[in-house]
């Protein structure tokens, strides 16, 4: 049992000083940046010009969909590295096991792909 929580102490002592390393980079940032409060520091910069609208405008729908695919494929090679890896060593049936778990994941992404394919996600408009 010791073993069990002596590997999770590297794990929250890292936590643990992240986040105390953020917390004091954004507290740093607040007490010693300069701030200004006038009326120009919130208006849009585009290059030296007067601004032509304001700076929140809406966000196209195509965009989402180009980030969901980006993180699917991302994900998948988040697991598919370290699978290849681990695939290696594996003996005898336990790897034929491991090897359609894969290709089921491969395929239930190859059948996103294939949704977004179809309904012109892929394009760029």
């Amino acid at each position: 049992m010791d073993t069990l929580f002596g590997n999770y102490v590297a794990v929250l002592l890292a936590s643990v000083v992240g986040f105390m390393m953020v917390m004091s980079a954004l507290l740093g940032s607040r007490l010693l940046a300069p701030f200004s409060k006038e009326r120009q520091k919130g208006t849009t910069y585009e290059c030296g010009m007067l601004p032509i609208r304001r700076a929140s405008t809406n966000v196209g729908m195509r965009f989402y969909l180009y980030a969901i695919i980006f993180i699917i494929f991302d994900v998948e090679a988040v697991f598919i590295f370290p699978w290849a890896l681990s695939f290696v060593d594996m003996p005898g049936a336990p790897s034929a096991m491991a090897y359609w778990e894969m290709v089921i994941f491969v395929g239930i992404l190859g059948v996103g792909l294939a949704y977004a394919w179809k309904k012109g996600a892929l394009q760029w408009r």
